[in-house]
């Protein structure tokens, strides 16, 4: 066939020369966005338009190769991706029903091939000139309003299935996270429950050993409030101990609360394990104060939040309690050297600690209880310094 070879063979060479470079771009680290792809399979669009045009436009049959980059924008880009890429590749579909250089005929003489390349770039004149069969119009509107349907459901089914296959991959990683933390959490509650009975005699040894400390009386006085803050942090390890026994005894360890109440006995409860930081408590919201349903394991949540807080910010901490209809907020702002990147990235991850005597267990468990909850945890650095933990709890739903 005698074809206009020049132009088409200089689109073949430009769109040869953009994939070489595209591999060359391909090598670096920098990821590649949605728009890039588009945009290459935009290229793609284009160079095969040109090639169609001098090639018999609609008529020829690799016209259903815009298919192809269709259906790659509907498997690997998001749905407006995937109707934009619909939209061109029909638009050009279109304009080669009316605008191509026509498809010679194998045996057509030379001068019938020159005849029709000269009134090739509009097609009302070659029907003038060279009268069409009525089955073949058919034919060829057949093709385009095939492709149109073809397009339509590429785009809808494929989009459906591409993001049912990416909500369910996410889904399942997900549950193999959350299956892996509550077998961790599993572990940790036996060992837990292993360690309360093993300390009972321990505590009672040092019980009985400052008690006979504080009767000496040949014992320093600078001993006396020592010894007196030792006694307390005793007892209130013996206490921790004796509730962690009635919770894991107690079958329904849900509790109905009104809000104020139940941070007001937790702050107090924390005080008496670190009596020395100051804190300071503003609370805000609708009166009264919603009820909330208390899982036993939320105050120890909550506790294990602000001991964080407390080690970062040894002398004094801010605490603000707001809620609304929906939910309950709690944030806690230390005056500490704030998140590292690093603890930024790993901030709730099991055993991941930024403290030399730290176990990495805290934030990990106060984490798990509250997202078991329904809940959240943020932690995030604030422009003044010091970090912020942030905790949001839904007061319907798995709470209500």
């Amino acid at each position: 066939m005698k074809l206009h070879w020049l132009p088409m063979l200089i689109c073949i060479a430009v769109l040869a020369t953009l994939n070489l470079l595209s591999w060359l771009r391909l090598r670096s680290d920098y990821p590649v966005s949605n728009m890039e792809l588009f945009a290459q399979l935009c290229v793609d669009v284009s160079a095969l338009s040109v090639l169609l045009f001098y090639a018999g436009g609609s008529t020829n049959p690799f016209v259903s190769l815009y298919l192809l980059p269709l259906v790659i924008a509907a498997a690997t880009l998001p749905q407006r991706y995937t109707w934009a890429m619909a939209i061109i590749t029909t638009a050009c579909y279109t304009l080669l029903m009316k605008y191509y250089q026509p498809l010679p005929s194998a045996h057509a003489t030379a001068e019938e091939q020159d005849m029709a390349a000269m009134i090739g770039h509009d097609h009302s004149m070659m029907q003038h000139a060279m009268p069409q069969d009525d089955a073949f119009n058919m034919h060829v509107f057949g093709m385009w309003l095939g492709f149109v349907i073809s397009a339509a459901v590429v785009a809808y089914f494929v989009v459906k299935m591409a993001s049912a296959v990416r909500e369910r991959d996410e889904k399942l990683a997900r549950v193999r996270e959350e299956t892996l933390r509550n077998e961790r959490i599993v572990a940790l509650g036996m060992q837990a429950a292993s360690a309360a009975h093993e300390m009972g005699t321990p505590l009672s040894t040092l019980t009985v050993v400052i008690g006979e400390l504080q009767h000496e009386t040949d014992a320093l006085p600078e001993w006396r409030e020592s010894l007196t803050l030792l006694d307390g942090q005793v007892r209130n390890c013996k206490r921790i101990l004796d509730k962690l026994l009635a919770n894991a005894q107690d079958a329904t360890p849900i509790s109905t609360q009104s809000l104020e109440q139940f941070m007001a006995e937790t702050l107090h409860e924390w005080q008496l394990l670190r009596p020395t930081v100051q804190h300071h408590y503003h609370s805000s919201g609708t009166q009264p104060a919603p009820q909330l349903r208390i899982d036993s394991s939320l105050r120890a949540a909550l506790l294990n939040l602000l001991n964080n807080a407390a080690d970062a910010s040894p002398e004094k901490i801010d605490i603000h309690v707001h809620w609304d209809e929906e939910y309950f907020t709690l944030e806690i702002h230390d005056h500490g050297q704030g998140l590292t990147p690093e603890a930024a990235a790993n901030a709730g991850s099991a055993f991941f600690t930024t403290k030399k005597e730290g176990r990495g267990l805290g934030l990990f468990l106060a984490n798990a209880t509250i997202e078991q909850l329904g809940g959240k945890v943020r932690l995030l650095n604030r422009e003044g310094g010091g970090a912020t933990t942030e905790v949001m709890l839904p007061l319907k739903g798995k709470n209500a």
